[in-house]
């Protein structure tokens, strides 16, 4: 558990171990893009529910599915490959970021030896929706972007929200990440760029192979699913500050 402190704790529902997996975050942000790919990635491995994260910090909801009551921030994990997946049915207020990461940290990191976040920035144009760029917190992982062929992001940047919050935590304690940011719609729920970031960045990075084609054939469906996360997401960025161009989430 972690300490009291932080305002979090994880619950193992499993005895099996897995401590040399990758960690795929898939919380919600622009254009649902995590939630997406992550929903399709747990589902196609099959992995197995392995723990959740409680905290005070996160809205006082109840969420189910198919009839059965479910925490919020719940972990996912499997063996063939090694991958375990964070996701959240709702997106989490500001208040919950920091109680979050460090359970993550404290609590989570011993079961993944490296993480992978997947961040939105709104497209500017029908010609780089779907692009992918990367950014790493250490030389191994930007090797691994260069070796899979994922551009590093030029320039400077901020990294916002939940996700910022966790690279944070991952850069501080030497733990290998990367955060994939791929051009999507900033409020409507995007199958497409989902489907580009798993294709074009999580396959060659990770040692699985996922069928996208769901993602393109239930577009309609997706989207009518998650429309009410992203409207909540979209009410959340606005009483937020301003975003720059390069502020990503």
């Amino acid at each position: 558990m972690s300490t009291e402190d932080s305002g979090a704790t994880f619950q193992q529902l499993t005895d099996e171990e897995t401590t040399a997996s990758t960690l795929i975050e898939g919380l919600p942000g622009h254009g649902l893009v995590a939630s997406i790919a992550v929903d399709q990635i747990t589902e196609q491995l099959d992995l197995q529910h392995f723990g959740n994260v409680q905290s005070e910090s996160f809205p006082p909801v109840t969420t189910f599915a198919d009839g059965r009551v479910r925490d919020l921030v719940r972990v996912y994990a499997g063996t063939g490959p090694n991958v375990m997946t964070l996701q959240s049915d709702l997106p989490l207020p500001p208040e919950s970021f920091d109680p979050l990461a460090e359970c993550i940290l404290t609590d989570l990191s011993k079961h993944f030896e490296e993480a992978i976040f997947l961040a939105g920035v709104p497209a500017e144009s029908k010609r780089n929706h779907g692009t992918v760029v990367g950014v790493a917190t250490s030389d191994e992982m930007e090797d691994r972007l260069r070796e899979a062929d994922i551009t590093l992001a030029d320039g400077n940047g901020l990294i916002g929200g939940i996700t910022g919050a966790l690279v944070n935590q991952c850069y501080r304690a030497d733990l290998p990440a990367a955060v994939l940011i791929v051009r999507s719609n900033p409020y409507l729920p995007d199958p497409g760029a989902a489907r580009a970031v798993i294709e074009n960045a999580l396959e060659p990075l990770v040692d699985f192979d996922i069928d996208t084609t769901e993602l393109e054939e239930q577009a309609d469906e997706i989207q009518r699913k998650k429309s009410q996360i992203a409207q909540q997401l979209k009410q959340q960025q606005q009483q937020q500050q301003p975003q720059s161009p390069s502020m990503y989430q």
